[in-house]
């Protein structure tokens, strides 16, 4: 497999936007596809790229395309049929879905590729807008070793960290962990908060003392500050995590994983959802406490 060179991004959200940055100004030739024309216009007059009307035409004569979109089924939209991704590949180019979908979805677009005579990488991230904007996002990865090879020096663009975890499939699997760690980390910080606050300590010099031992975390460190002050405009949205705990609550009954807290904290989160907070970032935990 050659080197990428050219290489196509979908999904210009407030990820894919700056991902898909990064790729031009490490010298690649970038084409973009967006669902709203305007979004991909306007970041070609941000970066050096070209801007198409379908998938499919972004996708031809690309060597890897990388898709970020919402869920499972926008990306069979884009991906599948006769104006996606797949239809406009070349035989030994190479697919990567960024989104964070479920690990049957990975591996049903591992067959659809490998029909294809193309390479597939499963590569959800984890570190948020700013990680996106900062070029520091984690990509945890699935796929085969080959493929992998031929690709993480370009995810590098955008990335601090890309692993590969195992075959089609460990990438979503992963990326579910995460999820499980970071609803827990924080109920946990929200529960410590609202505690101080109701026994009138000060927050700021709590965290302080408190981020220098074992509980301190990257939630801690970012989110304590804004959640005293009742902001929540900092990143990934209720709405979305809700999204990644349902298909990590799912493929854990699959699995016959045990996850209460998990599923306890998700519900905490259609709480909030029910306050109107869908578009909070998920540190809006610690607003269910105070009602």
């Amino acid at each position: 497999m050659t080197t990428p060179k050219t290489v196509t991004f979908v999904g210009l959200g407030v990820m894919g936007f700056p991902m898909a940055g990064h790729l031009s100004r490490a010298g690649y030739t970038v084409r973009v596809y967006n669902r709203t024309r305007a979004r991909a216009d306007d970041w070609c007059a941000t970066y050096d790229g070209t801007a198409f009307d379908t998938p499919r035409e972004a996708a031809t004569g690309a060597d890897a395309v990388f898709v970020c979109v919402g869920n499972d089924d926008d990306v069979r939209s884009v991906v599948l049929g006769d104006d996606g991704v797949i239809a406009g590949l070349a035989a030994g180019a190479a697919l990567v879905d960024h989104t964070t979908a479920s690990a049957e979805l990975a591996r049903e677009l591992h067959d659809a590729a490998s029909a294809a005579r193309c390479g597939f990488l499963d590569a959800p991230v984890s570190g948020g807008q700013a990680g996106a904007e900062n070029g520091a996002l984690t990509v945890m990865v699935g796929g085969d070793q080959a493929t992998f090879d031929r690709l993480e020096p370009v995810m590098r663009s955008y990335a601090k960290s890309v692993r590969l975890m195992g075959p089609a499939g460990a990438g979503q699997l992963t990326k579910m962990v995460n999820q499980i760690c970071i609803a827990g980390i924080l109920q946990g910080l929200s529960e410590g908060i609202h505690f101080a606050e109701q026994a009138g300590l000060d927050v700021a010099s709590v965290v302080d003392v408190i981020s220098k031992g074992a509980a301190q975390s990257w939630q801690m460190d970012n989110r304590s500050a804004t959640m005293a002050k009742g902001e929540f405009d900092f990143g990934f949205a209720v709405n979305w995590m809700r999204k990644d705990l349902d298909i990590t609550l799912r493929t854990g009954r699959e699995l016959e994983a045990r996850l209460p807290l998990t599923a306890l904290v998700d519900q905490f989160y259609a709480d909030v959802q029910s306050y109107g907070g869908g578009r909070w970032d998920t540190s809006s935990l610690v607003e269910r406490l105070r009602r």
